[in-house]
């Protein structure tokens, strides 16, 4: 396995000291060295990965050195705009060096919202004609490092890193941010699934929320089909729930969603806000600013506002909450609002050990769920 310190060291050798991406399980081990390491003004963690390609461009643009953006397979689609049209060496020709995770690489048994995304990784790059390099365990990374830096000067252009599971030694997060509320999003969960009437329709985001729903239903006795479990597409949790509303205005739908899917896609909130006539929307927020599924890297949201961003895009119904006693009053509240409720619930990161994934397939939980919402 490939040591992250020395990974680190040997981009610092060759003057690549700036950083950015979204977190990914298969390169939590680097990002969390990085994490530890780097300057934070030289290491922003994005709100999309799309995000962190613009944040390089500015970077070399003002430096001259290659930056790093690193990031999932799945949130690789974020980032093609930007990449074809300003990195590209037929537009800009600004070069950076793409550290890419490979969920769902062929062969290796992963989730089904990965098999596809796996699949085609390679092809991607292909197709947009960016060079790129496999990483994995027993792989030279300072010869890899060197030749994506000068292939990246050489064409002036992007290059990437597919980053095989397991290339990277194991490394804990040390500057960890630790709070001490009453609940973690499993607890916040439960809560939630306690207020729900027989015919809501809940729409949760990906990562453990979808998880932590599908066995609180289980351990209740309880069947799928009132929950839409959006197991990809992160940050697309709202939409997906504000066009089942729009459709079913006499049913109450509820989107629980996750700080990291609601910072990264956080335009939505302006389109969800003005929608004046949904009466019917609940959109709850869970809140344990990380990327909790992926390693448990900070995100910004207990630095900023999200219940007066929620406000100024029109929510009509606007409140945050932590204790259980106030979390129980507001699901209550939120329940009889008529218009766009936002509540926002602070909780702890972390999931016990031994969470389980769902026993349906995401084909056999739409099927169930557009039963259930006709």
């Amino acid at each position: 396995m490939i040591n992250p310190a020395n990974f680190y060291r040997e981009l610092l050798e060759n003057k690549v000291d700036f950083f950015s991406g979204v977190p990914d399980s298969l390169l939590k081990d680097i990002c969390a060295y990085i994490s530890d390491n780097a300057p934070k003004e030289r290491h922003i963690i994005a709100a999309n990965e799309g995000a962190s390609v613009g944040l390089a461009c500015g970077s070399y643009l003002a430096t001259g050195k290659i930056p790093l953006v690193y990031m999932q397979n799945s949130g690789f689609g974020n980032t093609i705009n930007p990449l074809t049209s300003i990195a590209d060496k037929e537009v800009y020709g600004i070069p950076m060096i793409l550290l890419i995770g490979w969920r769902g690489e062929p062969g290796m048994k992963d989730e089904p919202q990965h098999v596809k995304q796996g699949r085609i990784s390679e092809d991607l790059l292909k197709t947009l004609e960016i060079p790129y390099q496999v990483l994995d365990a027993n792989s030279d990374c300072k010869l890899i490092i060197k030749k994506a830096i000068s292939v990246a000067r050489d064409q002036k252009a992007p290059v990437a890193i597919l980053v095989k599971s397991g290339a990277f030694g194991k490394y804990s997060l040390q500057d960890e941010q630790t709070t001490n509320y009453p609940l973690n999003r499993e607890g916040a969960v439960n809560l939630i699934v306690k207020i729900l009437e027989k015919e809501d329709i809940v729409v949760s985001t990906t990562g453990k929320t979808s998880r932590e729903l599908f066995e609180n239903r289980e351990a209740r006795g309880e069947s799928h089909e009132k929950d839409f479990l959006t197991v990809g597409a992160m940050g697309h949790t709202s939409s997906i729930a504000v066009g089942i509303a729009i459709e079913k205005p006499d049913r109450n739908i509820y989107c629980l969603d996750g700080d990291g899917s609601l910072i990264m896609h956080m335009g939505s909130l302006a389109i969800n806000g003005c929608m004046t006539n949904l009466k019917n929307f609940k959109h709850i927020v869970i809140n344990n600013g990380a990327h909790d599924s992926v390693g448990g890297q900070p995100t910004l949201a207990f630095d900023i506002r999200l219940t007066d961003i929620a406000s100024a895009c029109g929510y009509t119904y606007i409140d945050k909450a932590s204790s259980v006693e106030e979390i129980t009053k507001k699901l209550d509240i939120l329940k009889r609002h008529s218009g766009r409720g936002f509540l926002e619930i602070i909780v702890n990161k972390g999931a016990r050990t031994g969470l389980g994934r769902p026993t349906k397939t995401p084909k056999q939980n739409k099927e169930a769920f557009e039963t259930f919402v006709k």
